[in-house]
């Protein structure tokens, strides 16, 4: 104890001996570089918010044991997806990213909070939102940014853009309005049929709540017993339209009717997963489908044509940011419970800044894919069959 407090005397008269807030800011860093992981607390629980429930006797616990390790994870990633997001759309504003392209900015503890509660091996597909969840699905952000830039070297090889992204066990990011829903069904089918214990997450908007096929894939879920978590992110608007102006019911934890139903605090990473964990242990005892609702919010516009502000007030936005935002919470946690230090957030945070900066440098510098290309990839695993224009040996020439 004696040496610590002597290392900390000699850093501060270290700084405090030379001029300028650069010294100072030395000499904090030796400060911090005393402390060990021993100081800080290696895992605390927390107190969750309950959930709402529909057609279920229990729900999950009020309670989240959280680890150290765990905390910095989820941190992490909700805060390179916020800045990824915010890249993107300085990246759009240039016109270096064209055509559909729609934030997540504000719904990272949906993104994240649900992979901490599901496993690599399950299965999820989203709607067309889905920059966040392709990265918690393991893609790096270079591949996602070049995507959207239409670059060779985009996770989808410049083809699919914004709206259609896959990786191994994630279907995308689907353009239209709640057609993935019976495409999770079918993926849940797909795990039941095979037994291999694995859930399907098919998450959709509260505007594609309303959409049919969203209550003929519930009805084929309940009939067979799907192991598939649909999930609402209810982000309080649709196209330009709030819930009470678009649904006569936004209970949407409610719709799935004998589906059972859970409304979660979607701005909660810890809430979510222990929401989505109790949901997929649910489907795995083979009881069927379940419902969630993540009641969350977006701070950009539906879509980079909207500019989110003419059905909404700018003040509407800034209270949610400051009251509810999920980094900021999570952070709060951590730090109230001795659990990290100011000064390793401030570190991640310019890591996080210098790889955002290297993937928007690779996204704008990597070459588009040749025109010879754009025929390839439509069969996975077999000779193409013959339908006019779709052969991957056709040469194709620019008319423009």
């Amino acid at each position: 104890m004696l040496n610590m407090l002597t290392l900390i005397s000699n850093a501060f008269k270290g700084a405090a001996s030379k001029n300028g807030a650069q010294t100072v800011s030395e000499g904090a860093k030796a400060v911090v570089s005393t402390r060990s992981y021993a100081d800080f607390t290696p895992q605390a629980t927390f107190d969750i918010k309950k959930c709402d429930l529909h057609r279920l006797d229990h729900g999950p616990p009020q309670q989240s044991v959280m680890t150290r390790e765990q905390g910095l994870k989820y941190y992490r990633s909700m805060q390179t997806m916020r800045r990824m997001e915010l890249k993107a759309d300085q990246l759009y504003k240039q016109k270096i990213i064209r055509g559909f392209c729609h934030l997540y900015d504000g719904q990272e503890a949906c993104a994240v909070g649900i992979e901490g509660g599901v496993t690599p091996e399950d299965h999820l597909i989203t709607a067309y939102r889905a920059h966040g969840y392709t990265l918690t699905r393991g893609i790096p952000v270079k591949e996602i940014l070049a995507e959207l830039t239409g670059r060779r070297g985009g996770v989808a090889k410049g083809k699919g853009g914004s709206m259609h992204m896959y990786a191994k066990n994630f279907y995308g990011g689907n353009g239209i309005v709640g057609a993935q829903v019976p495409l999770g069904a079918g993926v849940a089918l797909a795990c039941q049929y095979q037994g291999n214990n694995q859930v399907c997450v098919s998450l959709y908007g509260d505007g594609a709540a309303n959409q049919g096929q969203v209550f003929e894939a519930f009805n084929m879920a309940a009939l067979w017993k799907l192991p598939c978590i649909f999930i609402c992110e209810n982000n309080q608007y649709g196209m330009g339209t709030s819930v009470e102006r678009a649904s006569a019911s936004t209970e949407y934890y409610k719709r799935g009717d004998y589906i059972p139903g859970l409304r979660v605090d979607g701005m909660d990473v810890l809430c979510v997963r222990e929401a989505t964990k109790f949901a997929a242990d649910h489907c795995r005892a083979g009881k069927g489908p379940i419902l969630m609702e993540l009641q969350t919010y977006r701070y950009h516009g539906h879509s980079m044509s909207d500019p989110g502000v003419s059905y909404r007030t700018r003040e509407e936005i800034q209270e949610v940011r400051s009251k509810s935002d999920p980094i900021s919470m999570l952070k709060d946690r951590l730090l109230s419970n001795n659990m990290a230090s100011v000064e390793e957030f401030k570190e991640m945070d310019v890591e996080i800044r210098k790889q955002i900066e290297d993937a928007a440098q690779f996204a704008t510098s990597d070459p588009e894919p040749p025109l010879e290309e754009l025929c390839n990839h439509i069969f996975s695993n077999e000779e193409p069959i013959e339908v006019r224009g779709t052969n991957p040996w056709m040469k194709l020439k620019s008319r423009s």
